[in-house]
């Protein structure tokens, strides 16, 4: 049953939650006023699509801190750093309204991300768990090279058969360590074409494991990891625990094993445990996501916790809701809701059968302009696929009409070799054992291969890890003029003082100096890339710390990069491109799905797994609820198979989605697009007789 907090909290007289639903109240209200605070069993809190999610959880913060609990002793785990920032300014506002002030304090210092908080824990338990207080956090890319450097160490590169590539095996071992499964279920499972070489891999992780430890290494599982086994310790976990009064968890239906496990450890008993989530919107099992977490989550404690539901959306109108509420309404397991809209329309979601991908091109582009022309810009309209090569046609065809778009799901920020060759600079001068940074840092210079790069890796290993020993290192001719500038700046980046020093961002103007000749005799484009090491600069700027700047890029990085990007935009209005995943958490005026048939929606992987086939379900679901005001669904009756011997069929046929049943199909308006009534149709002009050939058929037998 619900708890309400007392009528007597610190509140001004124009309440600051008096925007909020009643739904959105009881989950803000829940508790019970004991002494200076708020005292809470565990709440789960099912925010169903375009419910205020976020406003409901940041509003759950201010009243907490209304309620007198200091802000320092809240924590507040997301998936993005910009969701914690966003609930932060949110919950100040509301707070600094019941106070009668402007906002400015009641900052959360405990708000982030699960693993920006993990990197922040590790360094202060660092003595504890066997680490040093400067370990380097790897990002993907430099992981998935360090675990290339493994393998080739392993002789695993020079198979006779080919040996997976390095960010395969990466996905498996990362898999792998989230999941908390066997890694032969998880090659059975998700990676049989690897199955073969599991004892090869089992050996790889393991000298994975070994370079990372020697170098003082980290990848994104190995801070979740870390956390999850200090948390194992009674005598840590408790410390850690008795530091927050209350644990509150946005977008929990996407946490994986360990995650859940975390919270469950912080707050054994539930109390103080506030989780937001939407089971309907679990769609990344691929990074390990388990929707079980949120499923069975009130079953966890006893008393089982209070399970609240935010039914009202403010996204969509009723008509789009219908349909997605009947698509939901056909899940196995779930929490169940009906989301509804105060905003009615007599426009149903349209279910648009179409000929072939060609004609799914020519309907989207009429329609896209069409509503361009009735005033919604193109900006505010989506065109949504489950694969990002779904596209491919829709581009060519955009481009051909001159119609301006942009694409989720490009090159992000800090996977654009410039950007990583720089920052390669500074993680070497934090941690000379870094491998990963010391090979792509040595191999800047002409002359210096992966050999001599081992050379110098092996020279400083037996020189007890001091940078300025490479002054001594003979590296070859074509190096020699650079070395020993190289030398001088990364021995000014490893002084001891370097990383804490006030106004330690004058290091990477000399850094920058070093770099731009090598950058400009390497890449393309040197002046586009020498923007991007500038924003790098003015990024630098709003951290306190070398360290923290390294950390919470590589955890939470920008996504913009020049490095292989397309042509800028040259109009201030374009088309919305996404894949599904990427659209999560955004809306659209007008929403259109691409290929909505079976072997998309479901994709044909899931065929045979029914709880993949649910995933599919819930991920259709995100997609639809995407739109605002329209939402087209898009079904080719056939697809067309390049590569096909010249007597072959050059198109397969589409099936209707399974989960386009009867029952969903009477929320959705049907139209067929580009459908011809058969080639070598006379039209109008066809004769008025008529033959009962079924009748000449039955007297046949």
């Amino acid at each position: 049953m619900s708890e309400r907090v007392e009528a007597d909290l610190p509140v001004s007289s124009d309440d600051p939650f008096a925007s909020l639903n009643a739904a959105q109240r009881a989950a803000v209200d829940f508790g019970q006023r004991r002494g200076e605070g708020l005292t809470a069993g565990p709440l789960l809190i099912i925010a169903g699509a375009g419910t205020g999610k976020t406003g409901t959880l940041a509003a759950r913060v201010a009243r907490l801190v209304l309620a007198g609990h200091a802000p320092e002793r809240l924590l507040l785990l997301t998936f993005s750093r910009r969701a914690a920032e966003e609930m932060g300014r949110r919950a100040r506002r509301i707070v600094a309204r019941a106070a009668g002030r402007a906002p400015g304090g009641a900052r959360l210092p405990w708000s982030g991300t699960f693993h920006g908080i993990a990197n922040r824990l590790l360094r202060e338990y660092a003595a504890n768990v066997g680490l040093s207080p400067g370990f380097t956090v790897l990002d993907r890319g430099d992981a998935a090279d360090l675990l290339d450097l493994a393998r080739h160490d392993l002789g695993l590169s020079r198979q006779a058969r080919r040996f997976p590539r390095k960010d395969t095996c990466l996905d498996i071992y990362s898999r792998t360590v989230n999941a908390q499964a066997p890694l032969d279920e998880v090659l059975e499972r998700w990676f049989p074409w690897c199955a073969e070489w599991q004892d090869e891999m089992r050996r790889l992780f393991r000298r994975y494991v070994e370079l990372k430890q020697a170098g003082e290494l980290l990848d994104y599982d190995d801070l979740l990891l870390y956390w999850y086994h200090l948390m194992q310790v009674p005598a840590l976990a408790e410390a850690l625990a008795a530091r927050f009064d209350h644990v509150l968890v946005d977008e929990y239906q996407d946490t994986n094993l360990l995650q859940a496990e975390i919270v469950r450890r912080l707050k054994p008993d539930g109390c103080g445990v506030t989780v937001v989530g939407d089971d309907a919107q679990s769609i990344y099992a691929f990074r390990s996501a388990n929707v079980d977490n949120i499923l069975d989550f009130p079953a966890q404690y006893a008393p089982p916790a209070t399970v609240l539901r935010l039914e009202e959306n403010y996204r969509s109108t009723q008509p789009i809701l219908d349909s997605t509420n009947a698509l939901m309404a056909e899940a196995t397991r779930q929490y169940g809701k009906r989301l509804w809209s105060a905003r009615p329309s007599a426009q149903k979601p349209r279910y648009v059968t179409v000929e072939d991908d060609s004609a799914q091109t020519d309907y989207i582009v009429q329609r896209v302009l069409a509503a361009r022309e009735t005033g919604v810009e193109l900006r505010r309209q989506a065109v949504l696929f489950r694969n990002g090569h779904h596209s491919d046609g829709l581009e060519l065809e955009l481009i051909r009409r001159n119609i301006p778009y942009v694409k989720y799901g490009g090159l992000k920020f800090l996977e654009a070799a410039h950007v990583k060759d720089f920052l390669s600079l500074l993680r070497l001068g934090e941690n000379p054992r870094n491998r990963v940074a010391l090979f792509r840092v040595m191999q800047l210079l002409p002359g210096m291969g992966p050999a001599n790069a081992e050379r110098a890796y092996q020279w400083l290993g037996t020189h007890d890890w001091q940078l300025s020993a490479l002054a001594a290192f003979n590296p070859p001719a074509p190096a020699r003029e650079d070395w020993s500038a190289l030398v001088a700046l990364l021995v000014d980046l490893a002084r001891p003082e370097a990383s804490l020093l006030e106004g330690w961002q004058a290091q990477l103007e000399p850094a920058r100096r070093w770099y731009q000749p090598q950058l400009e005799r390497l890449y393309a484009g040197a002046q586009a890339r020498v923007g991007d090491l500038e924003q790098l600069e003015q990024i630098a700027a709003r951290y306190p710390t070398r360290e923290r700047f390294l950390s919470e890029l590589t955890l939470d990085p920008p996504q913009a990069s020049s490095d292989l990007a397309g042509a800028p935009l040259l109009d201030e209005d374009y088309l919305v491109l996404s894949t599904v995943h990427s659209a999560k958490g955004q809306e659209w005026e007008s929403v259109y799905i691409l290929n909505v048939a079976d072997g998309n929606f479901p994709n044909e992987f899931a065929t045979g797994d029914p709880v993949m086939i649910e995933e599919e379900r819930r991920l259709l679901y995100v997609a639809m609820t995407r739109a605002r005001s329209a939402l087209h669904l898009l079904a080719p009756l056939k697809y067309h198979v390049p590569g096909q011997r010249r007597s072959g069929d050059r198109h397969v046929y589409g099936a209707r989605s399974r989960f386009m049943t009867p029952a969903v199909m009477t929320s959705f308006e049907t139209r067929s697009h580009g459908v011809s009534a058969g080639e070598g149709s006379a039209g109008t002009d066809r004769p008025s007789a008529r033959v009962d050939i079924a009748g000449r058929l039955r007297e046949q037998w």
